[in-house]
């Protein structure tokens, strides 16, 4: 008789050679609770997914209430679903009026490819412009706007006529011109190890898509939801994207994403040809009400008014001769250690003491803290703690 672990190995598809291979039996809040009993706080919160904890009662109560009511009913855009119109009046509510259409994905991948498709659609043009060290996604579209040869050259060719510019670089702004349809950008740079805009760089661009009529595609995937202490980290930076993409935090932890644009601009899927952009399954009625519960319980808290005192608590507490910097946007900050060598022992130490973190794509060298907003004082000093003591077992 095989195990779960033998099997998962035989039959569940890797991503790599050496996963984490945790059990996990159950989920609440902060914690994560493997198949023996051991708890583990979850200090990235499913790589900025479950911006409410595991299993928050209202999100779970949305989710049931729903179950009740039904499921998937035909494909996306035809039938008047209640959970579907409820988040996209609210998301819309609490948005600049220029982005009160709603496509709703399944994903921020998904989420990128139709952002993509309604650019060239809108524009005429070809050519995109993403940023080095950049992540958007793991489809083909979303894929080719990844600068890394690393984890591209096997997939190739992947889309033309992309360009790349660096993140902070004021100079490369004179790369998007009156040929390209969009730029695609974070507000901060997640897997480069959050990056964080200089001043009015973020301003810049959008004056250089003004100048060029190109649209300006704001990827707020991670950053989105509060995590950055506003709802929408753009709103930071006084700029109005022409499309916007959410995901990850926006289900509270179901399946979910969206691009969000002005209904101008989106009704051109309607039309030469109908049904330019259609997906079974985005929109999910069960999902919605999910992220419907999910935005009603961060604007109805004080969660968003706890981040940078919570943002502060971790930075006053990460003291260790072996950390080199911590940077952060909000509840989202990166630890930069040595090397990736000392990094994976540091993991590993924490897992051994119950705290789970991980490191960035484009950042090996770094930890990943992204918590659930709702992680309180106790816990942030806690999670500390255990980082600093995995720190000094691995001084060697």
């Amino acid at each position: 008789m095989f195990s779960e672990r033998q099997l998962f190995l035989r039959h569940v598809a890797q991503t790599s050679e050496s996963p984490l291979m945790l059990e996990i039996e159950r989920a609440e809040g902060l914690y994560l609770f493997d198949k023996n009993g051991k708890r583990y706080m979850d200090l990235i919160a499913g790589i900025s997914v479950s911006i409410l904890g595991h299993r928050h009662p209202e999100v779970q109560k949305a989710i049931q209430n729903q179950l009740e009511k039904y499921w998937h009913t035909l494909v996306y855009g035809e039938f008047i679903l209640s959970p579907q119109v409820q988040l996209a009046t609210l998301l819309s509510k609490h948005l600049p009026t220029t982005l009160n259409a709603v496509y709703f994905t399944n994903s921020g991948t998904e989420a990128i490819e139709g952002a993509m498709k309604l650019a060239k659609r809108v524009t005429g043009r070809k050519h995109f412009i993403a940023a080095y060290d950049a992540y958007h996604g793991s489809t083909q579209g979303a894929m080719s706007l990844n600068s890394s040869a690393y984890f591209t050259k096997a997939y190739k060719p992947l889309l033309p006529n992309i360009d790349w510019i660096r993140y902070n670089n004021f100079d490369d702004l004179k790369k998007i011109t009156k040929k390209t349809a969009a730029v695609v950008i974070e507000i901060v740079q997640a897997e480069a190890g959050i990056i964080t805009p200089k001043e009015n760089y973020l301003k810049a661009i959008r004056e250089r898509c003004n100048e060029t009529d190109t649209l300006l595609i704001l990827d707020e995937v991670q950053s989105g939801m509060g995590r950055t202490g506003k709802l929408w980290a753009f709103c930071k930076h006084q700029i109005v994207p022409d499309i916007l993409v959410l995901a990850k935090g926006l289900g509270g932890g179901m399946p979910i994403g969206a691009f969000i644009a002005d209904k101008s601009l989106m009704d051109t899927f309607t039309i030469n040809p109908v049904l330019g952009h259609i997906t079974t399954f985005g929109g999910h009625p069960v999902s919605c009400a999910a992220a419907l519960a999910t935005l009603q319980t961060i604007l109805s808290s004080d969660l968003i008014e706890q981040v940078h005192h919570k943002e502060k608590l971790f930075l006053d507490n990460l003291k260790n001769p072996r950390i080199k910097e911590v940077r952060s946007a909000g509840l989202w900050l990166a630890v930069e250690l040595e090397n990736f060598e000392v990094v994976q022992k540091v993991i590993q130490n924490c897992l051994e003491n119950g705290l789970l973190t991980d490191w960035f794509l484009f950042n090996d060298k770094s930890l990943r803290i992204a918590p659930p907003l709702t992680i309180n004082d106790a816990e942030i000093l806690q999670a500390c703690a255990i980082i600093c003591q995995a720190l000094s077992i691995n001084a060697d």
